[in-house]
């Protein structure tokens, strides 16, 4: 059970808080609303958490990395992060991933096959030791998993067991001051030198400046570094290469190199996210990334089969952040559901006690949905994972023919998950009150996180055009008879009305629809641009409205198709009454979402006002089918309260002692009389006198 009744020591002057005995009196009892909550429950947690987790041995070994991680004294705050100084966040910061690393070190290493970097719950403790973020993200996240993918069997060899041992500290250093997701825009270079057997790496503008990798700022002393290549006089591509910055003794910035942090952000502010700059600063011949682009001594440039393998770290990254996605949404859900059943407010009936929120359908509304959302991006997250798993399987024979439609996938999901968390984060947050707003609640901190999202490793809207591209694309093969690369497009190649169906499955119907039609209304949209003589650029500029529409369309029947035929796959392997809670969780999103888009619905299928009303009645039923497992739902999430880091959502519900003895932590009131009041207020007061 992830109770944490521990005593919290608060420092206080007595002469502020004269009932603080009282204030700070702690109880081991859960609150009486919860333990009633969870009497409701008719299916099986622990069957939950295992299918959560992937099974029970990887439940087994998350729980022995938590326990390992959280027992430890030193990585516990005497004082909040939020009450320290940028400088002193960061300091902190590092200072707990090191003692994270060096107990987990031997699990690490255990686990660094590329199979093991795929959607996981296992080391997320690390959230109950960095509230906000660690610095050493990029360097597991994307650092390694990058030479693991990209590097030749020589440099693979010599780089990955440095990596793991931590001598060589990573980061992925692409995205510049003034170039994001267009890669053929950045203007780094890297001009090779037949004479010295060296590439010369120069940041020619400001614009040009790495911005944004995590860890950069102070703690990397390597960095994956994409580049525009240059040999024998012409350019041939963007590259990534190993590029050492700093010493590895003295740690400080090698010549020619200009690095930094760049300062406070909505969020993520222990990830030590830095600026790179290269003055002629040369890396030898053999730190260029081998595995599909080769130099020779000479400079000869052997092409890769495909420009889209230099791409690989963001797709496998782009993949991952719809897991994550799914871990912040249980991780917000959580906090709102367990305050939803703990907070008691107003007075429908003037005889009976104020109810609790949860109770209120306005309330479910606003707090089941995040529930089902983390279950469908866990589980298209996962499908995701196993495509991108076999097309890389695929490549590995020189088979690249999947890698289009991947990169499709992987930009919609990436872009419309990201953002459905950050609109469920939110309302989660609100659904809290005011409370919510509170930092010690954890969802202001989960919201820059999730919002994050929306924009690192491809902006929302440039992802959803990429994937326009392929539907585009997609729709001409059918226009010129070929066979299309998206099955359900040929359903609805001549058909202008989809027959409307009130089922799950019908509403999946309807959503390809909405897909298909939205795609042919772009494609002729720019095809009439084109015949009125513009250029197809200007014309798909003109078109992009639609395009991003088309793309998120497509995108929504992805998730709802993947998510309820995944859960009845799931639902054949589990209990009929966990098999039963999980079907309602998948209708419910599906439903949600029908509604949600009723509109496009309305333009692209024979549905019906009173088909509609049928939804909205469905809808309110799920609802309440959902509400007396809505707590053990979260509990099923499995989130100890140290990961969870919330007054509002711990296991035990003491939400109103635990906002109290957050409160008593700021340094503001360790004195009954701040020095403000003798140097500014007191003498405003007297002049008034």
């Amino acid at each position: 059970m992830p109770t944490d009744a521990r005593c919290l020591l608060v420092s206080f002057h007595p002469s502020v808080y004269p009932n603080q005995q009282v204030l700070l009196k702690m109880s081991t009892k859960v609150n009486e609303d919860l333990v009633r909550e969870r009497s409701k429950c008719t299916f099986n947690i622990q069957e939950l958490i295992y299918l959560i987790d992937g099974g029970e041995k990887k439940t087994l070994e998350r729980k022995e990395v938590e326990e390992m991680v959280l027992s430890v004294k030193e990585l516990r705050d005497e004082i909040p992060e939020e009450y320290l100084s940028h400088k002193e966040r960061y300091e902190n910061a590092i200072r707990k991933a090191f003692i994270c690393y060096s107990l987990l070190k031997d699990h690490l290493l255990a686990h660094s096959m590329m199979e093991d970097f795929g959607p996981s719950n296992t080391y997320n403790a690390i959230y109950g030791v960095c509230k906000d973020i660690s610095p050493l993200l990029l360097h597991m996240g994307m650092f390694v998993p990058t030479i693991i993918g990209q590097a030749s069997s020589e440099q693979l060899a010599e780089w990955l067991p440095k990596a793991l041992n931590m001598e060589y500290i990573g980061t992925y250093a692409q995205t510049e001051l003034g170039h994001g997701t267009f890669l053929r825009g950045l203007e780094t270079t890297a001009i090779y030198d037949p004479k010295t057997e060296e590439f010369i790496l120069n940041s020619p503008t400001l614009t040009s400046y790495k911005w944004w990798p995590g860890g950069l700022g102070h703690t990397a002393n390597h960095c994956i570094v994409v580049a525009q290549l240059h040999t024998r006089g012409e350019y041939v591509g963007i590259q990534p290469f190993f590029v050492q910055i700093r010493d590895l003794e003295t740690h400080m910035p090698l010549p020619g190199v200009k690095v930094g942090e760049i300062g406070p952000k909505l969020g993520f502010q222990t990830a030590n996210n830095g600026f790179l700059g290269f003055e002629n600063f040369r890396i030898p011949r053999t730190n260029m990334l081998m595995k599909n682009a080769q130099i020779l001594k000479d400079g000869t440039y052997i092409k890769s089969k495909s420009d889209k393998l230099t791409y690989g770290t963001m797709v496998f990254v782009r993949v991952n952040i719809v897991n994550d996605m799914a871990y912040d949404l249980a991780r917000a859900a959580t906090i709102a559901v367990r305050y939803s059943a703990v907070r008691h407010q107003s007075k429908p009936k003037p005889d009976q006690p104020e109810p609790q929120i949860i109770d209120y359908v306005t309330q479910q509304h606003k707090v089941f949905i995040p529930v089902a959302t983390s279950h469908a991006l866990r589980i298209v997250g996962q499908w995701l994972w196993s495509r991108y798993m076999a097309v890389t399987k695929d490549m590995r024979t020189g088979n690249i023919d999947q890698l289009p439609e991947l990169h499709a996938l992987a930009c919609c999901l990436k872009a419309v998950s990201s953002k459905d968390a950050a609109r469920c984060v939110e309302e989660c947050r609100m659904a809290c009150g005011g409370h919510g707003y509170m930092t010690s609640s954890s969802l202001p901190i989960l919201y820059g996180t999730t919002t994050a999202a929306v924009t690192y490793e491809g902006e929302y809207t440039v992802l959803q055009l990429q994937t326009a591209r392929y539907l585009v694309k997609a729709w001409k093969q059918l226009s010129e008879g070929q066979v299309s690369t998206i099955p359900y497009f040929s359903q609805f190649f001549n058909n202008n009305s989809h027959k409307w169906e009130n089922t799950p499955e019908g509403i999946i119907h309807g959503f390809q629809a909405v897909a298909a039609g939205k795609t042919k209304a772009a494609y002729d949209t720019i095809q009439n641009h084109v015949k009125s003589g513009k250029d197809y650029e200007d014309a798909w500029n003109l078109a992009s409205v639609q395009l991003v529409n088309a793309s998120e369309a497509h995108c929504r029947s992805v998730l709802c198709e993947v998510f309820w035929k995944e859960t009845h796959r799931t639902g054949a392997t589990v209990s009929s009454n966990l098999a039963q809670v999980l079907k309602q969780l998948a209708e419910l999103y599906i439903v949600y979402w029908a509604l949600e888009k009723s509109g496009d619905l309305l333009v692209y299928s024979t549905i019906s006002k009173n088909d509609i009303a049928v939804l909205q009645q469905r809808y309110e039923e799920l609802l309440a089918l959902i509400r007396p497992n809505a707590v053990s739902l979260v509990d099923a999430f499995d989130i100890r309260d140290e990961i969870l880091n919330s007054t509002l959502g711990a296991y035990d519900g003491r939400v109103y002692e635990r906002l109290m003895e957050e409160a008593l932590k700021s340094p503001l009131n360790k004195e009954p009389v701040n020095d403000s009041f003798h140097k500014y207020i007191k003498p405003l007061i007297k002049a008034k006198m």
